[in-house]
């Protein structure tokens, strides 16, 4: 029951640090002259993320007293080296589950950039081609 509280707390915290940095990055490109509204709408999204960012700590906080009492159980149980199995298994899974967000994302970006590359490739060869056509009649009338 900890390690699922565990694993949910976790992406529950990389989902909103996710959601915040784009909202950020959102920010940084509305134009100031025309996005007025928008600028608000992202304003308020921001402020609801922060919010549900500070609620997801509290959480993360109690998982982590949880844990420690869960150590303090198990330190009555298992030997030393069974304890430390386990504390290095709690450890890596939590590591585990921000690296595999931090892939996803990577696959994701990847995906979207080879989705724009392909839909750019028609105009791109149409801008070569007609670069070429210019170019050779410029070179004809010299």
């Amino acid at each position: 029951m900890f390690i699922g509280d565990l694993d949910k707390v976790t992406s529950l915290l990389l989902s909103l640090s996710g959601r915040l940095i784009r909202v950020e990055s959102a920010l940084d490109c509305v134009d100031p002259e025309t996005g007025h509204q928008e600028r608000l709408q992202l304003l308020e999204k921001k402020k609801q993320l922060l919010v549900q960012m500070g609620e997801a700590q509290e959480l993360k906080e109690h998982v982590d007293r949880r844990e420690q009492a869960v150590g303090k159980v198990l330190d009555c149980c298992l030997t030393p080296e069974q304890l430390r199995d386990y504390s290095h298994f709690v450890k890596m899974k939590a590591a585990l589950l921000v690296e595999q967000r931090q892939l996803d994302d990577k696959i994701r970006l990847g995906d979207e950039q080879s989705n724009c590359f392909n839909n750019l490739q028609p105009h791109i060869a149409c801008i070569q081609f007609n670069s070429v056509l210019w170019h050779g009649k410029r070179y004809c009338s010299v």
